[in-house]
């Protein structure tokens, strides 16, 4: 098995947990919608092309209502199962699910409104977020109009967005918390340091990859 393994069965727990009506950190999507989108994304590859591509975009949304609409306890069955043997996810599953899982559990754990609170995570799943990180950070601050520092408590550091600049932002905290940011949550447990103009920017920044 693997990290995005166990991530996907705890993901799974919680949604089955907080049931389908909960809210997510994905617009107005309710875990429902999350799940329907989990399911078409690894067994629907006539609906997936439009999770990426805007004008593909209507005839998936229809797939995911669709999907959505059916048995809630079979939904979560089917995020839980995971890509079927013939979806090209299956054979990619540990190398490309880990920050899918990882980060819509915390879409999920996260959108009740109150404080974020950080899981605690294995060393082995914060040094495989840090490794995610160094491909998310490129897109996600290509914007920048600064050079953003990130930060780990244990001294790891990446910089990102315009590596020449004068001005710098640093975001300082665990793995988990700056994949998160580098998706495009705000609901995080970071520390921001820089000129205040400077750290709105990059909080304002689109960060989605």
């Amino acid at each position: 098995m693997s990290l995005a393994h166990d991530e996907r069965l705890e993901l799974a727990d919680t949604m089955a947990k907080v049931g389908p009506d909960a809210p997510t950190l994905c617009g107005d999507w309710t875990v429902r919608d999350l799940a329907a989108h989990l399911v078409i994304r690894e067994r629907r590859l006539d609906a997936a092309p439009g999770i990426f591509l805007p004008p593909l975009a209507g005839y998936t949304r229809r797939v995911q209502d669709s999907v959505a609409a059916g048995e809630w306890v079979g939904l979560v069955d089917d995020v839980r199962t995971g890509p079927p043997v013939w979806s090209p996810y299956k054979l990619l599953d540990a190398q490309i699910n880990l920050g899918e899982m990882f980060v819509h559990h915390e879409d999920v754990r996260r959108a009740d409104g109150s404080a974020p609170t950080p899981r605690e995570l294995s060393a082995e799943m914060q040094a495989a977020l840090w490794g995610l990180l160094g491909l998310l950070g490129r897109v996600a601050y290509r914007g920048a109009p600064v050079a953003v520092d990130v930060e780990t408590p244990d001294g790891r550091r990446r910089t990102f967005g315009k590596k020449s600049a004068s001005r710098r932002v640093a975001l300082r905290g665990e793995p988990s918390e700056l994949v998160l940011h580098a998706f495009g949550r705000d609901a995080v447990v970071l520390e921001f340091d820089g000129d205040s103009a400077d750290v709105a920017a990059v909080k304002g920044l689109d960060r989605g990859v």
